[in-house]
């Protein structure tokens, strides 16, 4: 119950419930686009320039040649963007929290370089999304040096962002004491980012090999690792649900909230577990 003198709650929802569901919308849509197109467009999804034997659309084909693909796409990416920077500032605020609960330990460290790495990791982050909303609304068919610059922005980014939060978690892990879920959270990071940067290689090899060797099958297999590059970043993302599990995401109202006595308090902002521009988790406490 809230208390006298707060803000009415319009609407609670938990953070790794927001995750999930953002998680879901580039995986949908994505599994649509693919499954789509190999029933209904096949011939033209699977075309190479090679004119060589191929079973599977690659990503650019499935989400931004035809129609309906390309309007599911672009309208998950649309609905998924706006909130994903919002987590972007959460994660920052969240390690700007943790750094300085462990400032004694890593004063000897460096706490320049630890803020220093807090600041990229969401720039790229924010890089990321940017990237792909880029992509997503602009199709090699239609632009094919911004598409492939887009892209290529897209995936530097995304694997500076993996690096640079490994990076932080680790580090906080070395300054204060995680709980399990921060201990399985690092973990999934860790295999995760190492199983995106061999599909990344794995696809990259298979791309060059097709363009300069026109081989049957291999354009198959590069679209495989595409799918498994995308599976495994969205993975990667995913783990929020265990670093934000003790964090809600709230709507309140701004205007004079009234007690059950009738007499007006000062609104103040409440949201989740944040409360007076601090933040605390009820997973996780560090002394």
């Amino acid at each position: 119950m809230a208390d006298h003198g707060s803000p009415p709650l319009l609407l609670s929802v938990r953070m790794p419930t927001v995750g999930v569901v953002l998680c879901l919308l580039p995986l949908g849509a994505a599994l649509f686009c693919v499954v789509w197109s190999l029933v209904f467009d096949f011939r033209n999804s699977t075309a190479t320039q090679c004119r060589v034997a191929n079973y599977l659309p690659s990503l650019s084909a499935a989400i931004g040649d035809s129609t309906p693909q390309r309007y599911v796409w672009r309208v998950a990416v649309c609905l998924h963007a706006a909130p994903r920077f919002l987590l972007t500032l959460t994660y920052r605020k969240l390690h700007a929290v943790h750094g300085a609960v462990g400032a004694d330990a890593m004063a000897a460290r460096g706490r320049y370089v630890y803020d220093w790495l807090v600041a990229s990791a969401a720039l790229s982050n924010m890089a990321e999304v940017g990237a792909l909303v880029g992509l997503s609304y602009i199709s090699s068919t239609e632009n094919h040096r911004v598409h492939e610059a887009l892209f290529t922005a897209f995936m530097v980014s995304s694997l500076l962002y993996m690096a640079l939060t490994i990076t932080l978690f680790s580090w906080r892990h070395r300054c204060t004491r995680p709980s399990g879920k921060e201990f399985k959270s690092l973990a999934w990071k860790r295999r995760l980012f190492a199983a995106n940067v061999c599909t990344f290689l794995v696809s990259a090899y298979l791309y060059f090999r097709h363009n300069w060797y026109c081989e049957p099958g291999v354009y198959t297999m590069f679209a495989v690792c595409e799918y498994l590059g995308v599976l495994t970043n969205i993975g990667f993302h995913g783990t929020l649900a265990w670093d934000l599990c003790g964090l809600s995401l709230a709507v309140v109202s701004t205007g004079p909230a009234t007690d059950h006595t009738g007499q007006q308090g000062t609104a103040r902002r409440v949201g989740g577990d944040t409360q007076g521009g601090r933040m605390r988790s009820s997973d996780s406490k560090s002394q």
